[in-house]
């Protein structure tokens, strides 16, 4: 049952109803990928929140995510100190990246989420392409959903333009920031 005391199944996607689903943060990852050099770095942001409203009609459904910004992890203790300093987030004084959601879309089998993103007091639109996973049962006896999401945005969009400049009029670090999701969320009582 959700909070609002109703379980109505929507008519598009066998075994999902309406109500809120809750991020399951131990199997859920928010993630991203930026070009370093030759190569690229990944990470992940290992505190965050967030929550899925279905509704009857799937395209009225919305999410909301919050991301603590302190919490990057690149397998770098010193890379992750200068992301959350204000050369990158500016953790201290931005301690979170929020999104929420304007439009859900269908896209043949898949969806596009549109929404707001805000990073350091900036917000702009994007869109994740999004792949539903399906609806099962956890161990508990929940109702979970599960989807992967992905995006790119161009990190200086949001004034995330630090960078080293590099022999060749070469940069140190890539403008563009591929971010992904595998979500996991739980309907809640």
């Amino acid at each position: 049952m959700s909070s609002t005391g109703t379980t109505t199944a929507t008519t598009t996607i066998p075994g999902l109803v309406a109500g809120t689903y809750a991020l399951d943060t131990a199997h859920t990852e928010i993630g991203f990928t930026v070009r370093h050099l030759m190569t690229k770095v990944r990470g992940t942001f290992r505190e965050f929140a967030g929550e899925i409203v279905v509704k009857d009609s799937l395209e009225e459904s919305t999410a909301a995510v919050s991301v603590e910004l302190a919490s990057v992890h690149t397998r770098s203790e010193q890379r992750d100190g200068h992301l959350r300093s204000g050369d990158f987030f500016d953790a201290e004084n931005s301690p979170k990246m929020t999104f929420t959601s304007t439009a859900l879309k269908p896209e043949g089998d898949d969806f596009v989420l549109a929404g707001e993103l805000t990073i350091k007091g900036v917000t702009r639109p994007i869109e994740f392409a999004v792949e539903f996973l399906g609806v099962e049962q956890n161990a508990f006896g929940q109702k979970i959903i599960g989807f992967e999401g992905s995006t790119s945005i161009s990190r200086k969009d949001w004034g995330i333009d630090f960078n080293v400049p590099l022999e060749g009029g070469k940069l140190l670090i890539g403008d563009k920031v591929e971010i992904h999701l595998d979500v996991q969320a739980a309907l809640q009582d």
